[in-house]
């Protein structure tokens, strides 16, 4: 690379994202790995967790990803809603622990914390509660900002890194408790509450006379079953509705907080570098604080001064035999004074021989030549891997020149063991991918 090119890199080049020093810092409380679907959340936060554990902090990785890759990649059986302790990751008193978030286990622990038992009983039979808390859209989201918030005031690790929800849509993980606390908080709830809060014949007339066409029209609209369940769910939840919305107000302040660092997870690609940058901007308007960009599987070669076209120029010469071996053609010369002596049976048993000897060097040289080119041609095909990545990092870099980012560069296989995550961890450390 020239001297100007170098200069030019250097000067375009983003901040870099110092993850040691982020994981150092006793004031950093929560890391949340945020991003499209696909792109190393789950391996990043569990990198995280090894490499801050490890360096002294005691540290809990809630992961909502269901594949289990991190309770594998962790060497555990599998994880459940209950913080589990990581062995073989120590260093200076730091602790791993890991768990996978339960949505369903996590809503029954708000009821049972949050009502008495008869009728915490009566809510968890409900029918359409056991609907709403298995698969409610947006419920996954809020129980894991509940579980964070819980999470959080048990005060019993230094470090929470986060594993936020795979989704396409940006900051589901932010948007849900807004949406499930208006659901909850919402006309059509407090209309089905109504009849309930006045009690006794007000309440039946109410019911009878203000209701009777709305729970006729809703009846055929959801079956009088249905609607039923969602009375009674909505009667036994009256109690537990307003702190729905204040706990999810109290953990989004807390996302809020100094303490806490948000790293936007992607890959040099253009679809995932555009979620990147939404979720940015999104987390800017949400005055979110973010520490930066982690951009995972980045290419790198320790032979970039050969450019992708001399390579390819190379290859060309060597398949069509551009390159000639001038000393080739021996067989067949002889000296004036040997032929003076050698008689005509030894001059074609030597011929023969040497015919065959060059043969079999040509032949050689030739499989040679394929597997240069070969080399050069793949090597060609990672400069313009390269080249692309580039160019789609200078896209997002020229809208957004103040993130700091860090480079982990691509491994050759998946990561499925502590050994890999530490790699992982030391890639994040460094910054730049290999061969930069």
């Amino acid at each position: 690379m020239s001297e100007a090119r170098t200069m030019k890199a250097t000067m375009d080049a983003p901040p870099r994202l110092d993850v040691d020093r982020l994981l150092d810092d006793r004031q950093t409380r929560i890391i949340v790995c945020c991003g499209a679907g696909g792109v190393g959340k789950t391996t990043t936060a569990a990198a995280l967790g090894v490499r801050a554990a490890e360096r002294g902090r005691k540290v809990v990785v809630l992961t909502i990803d269901p594949a289990r890759r991190l309770a594998q990649s962790m060497g555990i059986d599998s994880l459940d809603n209950t913080p589990r302790k990581v062995s073989g990751v120590s260093g200076d008193g730091g602790e791993l622990h890991a768990m996978m978030l339960d949505m369903k286990r996590t809503f029954d622990e708000i009821v049972e914390g949050h009502s008495d038992p008869e009728r915490a009983q009566a809510i968890l039979t409900n029918p359409f509660y056991q609907s709403l808390s298995a698969g409610f859209a947006g419920t996954q989201e809020y129980m894991a900002m509940e579980k964070l918030g819980q999470l959080r005031a048990r005060d019993d690790w230094d470090l929470i890194v986060v594993d936020t929800p795979p989704s396409r849509s940006a900051l589901d993980f932010l948007d849900a408790p807004g949406r499930l606390g208006s659901f909850l908080d919402g006309k059509f709830i407090r209309v089905l509450m109504a009849p309930a809060k006045v009690g006794g014949r007000a309440g039946m007339k109410f019911l009878n006379v203000g209701m009777s066409m709305m729970t006729g029209t809703l009846s055929k609209l959801m079956g009088a079953s249905l609607l039923k369940d969602v009375q009674t769910f909505v009667a036994a939840m009256d109690t537990m509705f307003g702190g729905f919305r204040t706990r999810a107000d109290a953990t989004f302040q807390l996302l809020q907080a100094p303490g806490t660092a948000f790293l936007v997870v992607s890959a040099p690609e253009p679809d995932a570098l555009r979620e990147a940058a939404y979720f940015v901007e999104r987390l800017a308007a949400e005055r979110m604080p973010l520490a930066g960009l982690v951009l995972n599987r980045v290419h790198g070669s320790d032979a970039e001064q050969l450019s992708a076209e001399r390579a390819l120029a190379a290859a060309e010469n060597l398949e069509e035999g551009g390159i000639v071996d001038q000393e080739s053609g021996k067989a067949g010369l002889r000296d004036s004074t040997e032929t003076d002596t050698e008689t005509d049976t030894d001059t074609a048993a030597r011929t023969e021989r040497e015919i065959g000897a060059d043969t079999v060097d040509a032949g050689a040289d030739a499989d040679v030549d394929v597997i240069t080119a070969g080399l050069l041609r793949l090597h060609a095909e990672r400069m313009q891997v390269i080249a692309r990545e580039q160019r789609t990092r200078d896209r997002f870099t020229s809208l957004h020149p103040e993130v700091a980012v860090a480079e982990v560069a691509a491994l050759p296989g998946d990561v499925h063991d502590l050994a890999g995550l530490r790699a992982i961890g030391e890639r994040l450390a460094a910054g730049v991918p290999a061969g930069a």
